[in-house]
């Protein structure tokens, strides 16, 4: 979910990064009638663990009626052997809201994996670095030329470290891992959405003054005394959103973000939750997915991860 204005779900042509370092066997991109877009498996071997990385990418515009040129602002990055190490590598799919959403998703795509490949420390402290990767290319863009005052983006994003996953998340993209459970495939979460339907970032983000109400409380159609909207999985069309005291903006329904100046000022931050994952035979592939993108890796002696982007 995105921002109630400026509209923060403007998600029809898709933006991709590919950078697969040595290993990258060449993209076919294929384009059909109906805009999916859809590349070649690509492979790469990570031999401190003796398995193999499989993975492709898959987009599709989504279908606005009114307006059906509208452009996609989900991108993704894919970019293997991080400091040219076979060991380490990137997945993550950025989810951008606003008028200039698409700029801002590209851009974090691109400087995020920027500073991680440049950080000295990434293999002696990947908690860190992802910390202040997230940090850095939330100032980088603050500082570029592009409005992010009622833009942004949200990041999932998956970094492998021989049989150790680090999955950093900012916003409501999501990550699970699929789990062989005898005769079943279970799926458990890799990331727990950033909204005010948590209590503990409905708390924080209250601290900085900022108003947690639906947009029919913010219209008068519901009482706005209410703070209960019951659970997100099963909550309706209208969530909890974040505006200004005096104002009727941005109406944020992300506690966290990259970007996103203006709600900046009322607690959303770009500091990532990190969840720490090591791969056993048990886990047979993990899921990086927005309502816009989606990344697949199935995990055995060949291990497959597979990075969609569906509108």
């Amino acid at each position: 979910m995105g921002c109630a204005h400026g509209k923060c779900c403007n998600r029809d042509s898709s933006t991709s990064d590919e950078d697969s370092g040595h290993h990258q066997r060449g993209i076919r991109p294929y384009k059909n009638k109906d805009g999916l877009t859809q590349r070649s498996l690509e492979l790469v071997h990570v031999p401190s663990h003796n398995f193999t990385l499989q993975y492709s990418s898959l987009t599709q515009n989504g279908y606005y009626p009114d307006t059906t040129d509208r452009e996609n602002q989900d991108s993704f990055c894919i970019k293997t052997q991080i400091q040219g190490n076979p060991n380490v590598h990137f997945f993550g799919v950025f989810d951008g809201h606003g008028q200039y959403g698409a700029q801002c998703s590209n851009f974090v795509k691109d400087k995020l994996v920027e500073i991680l490949s440049s950080d000295p420390t990434l293999l002696d402290d990947p908690l860190k670095a992802y910390n202040s990767a997230f940090l850095a290319t939330n100032s980088e863009l603050r500082d570029s030329e592009i409005d992010d005052a009622l833009s942004g983006t949200t990041a999932i994003t998956v970094l492998v470290v021989g049989d150790t996953l680090y999955v950093a998340n900012v916003g409501d993209s999501r990550a699970v891992i699929a789990v062989k459970d005898g005769d079943r495939i279970l799926a458990e979460d890799l990331s727990v959405d950033q909204t005010p339907f948590r209590k503990d970032e409905y708390d924080r983000v209250k601290l900085f003054g900022a108003r947690v109400l639906s947009v029919d409380q913010v219209e008068g159609l519901k009482d706005p005394d209410i703070q209960h909207w019951g659970d997100e999985e099963s909550h309706g069309g209208d969530p909890p959103r974040l505006w200004v005291p005096n104002g009727m903006y941005p109406g944020t329904a992300f506690t966290r973000s990259v970007g996103d100046s203006t709600a900046e000022k009322i607690g959303v931050i770009a500091v990532p939750e990190i969840s720490i994952v090591r791969l056993t035979p048990s886990h047979l592939f993990f899921v990086v997915a927005s309502d816009g993108a989606t990344a697949k890796v199935s995990y055995t002696l060949d291990f497959n991860a597979c990075l969609l982007q569906n509108n």
